[in-house]
């Protein structure tokens, strides 16, 4: 079909056109309609995975320290939940806020949002069902991955919003203690 070109095959009229195009559009909606280009380009969409989250009772603090710096005592000290990533450029540590001295250099008053139960390593889409409906309620993430689990960050003045858009997507929260 040649519905936009300036030439005509013999014989063919201006409604013999339009008469084509529109069967070459009912066929594309018989078919499952028009696409956007970059719709077809992303081939079939997966159904978004529905987990089961649980609200983690502490408030954090994400904490930067200086990449040569040492663990500081208050991060080393056991506790309920500690994450530390060190790279060429800066030591990073998340740990309940209550520890943290007032003068460390910490972004502070987050909640964590676990997935429940132990992850395999190759499942697909975890973090971008949970990190899709929060972005879509406007709400910025901080996202962390142990070897079993994922938790994501929002800020504790964000958490409602975050459980509201959860659970719209269609997973199942439980609340800790001190969760909305």
């Amino acid at each position: 079909y040649h519905l936009a070109g300036p030439t005509r095959a013999p014989g063919e009229t201006e409604a013999t056109i339009r008469t084509e195009a529109l069967r070459f559009v009912l066929l594309l909606l018989s078919l499952g309609g028009l696409v956007s280009v970059a719709d077809a380009q992303a081939g079939p969409r997966r159904e978004r995975a529905r987990l089961p989250l649980e609200v983690i009772p502490d408030t954090l603090a994400i904490c930067r320290l200086p990449a040569d710096a040492p663990v500081p005592a208050w991060a080393a000290a056991p506790g309920p939940f500690l994450t530390i990533s060190r790279t060429a450029g800066e030591l990073s540590i998340t740990v309940m806020q209550r520890v943290v001295p007032a003068d460390a250099r910490c972004e502070r008053d987050y909640r964590a949002i676990r997935v429940r139960g132990t992850l395999p390593p190759d499942l697909i889409g975890i973090l971008l069902s949970i990190a899709e409906p929060l972005a879509d309620a406007g709400l910025s993430i901080f996202a962390i991955s142990t070897y079993d689990t994922d938790y994501v960050l929002v800020k504790a003045r964000d958490l409602a919003a975050a459980l509201e858009a959860l659970r719209g997507a269609g997973h199942d929260i439980e609340a800790g203690p001190t969760a909305p």
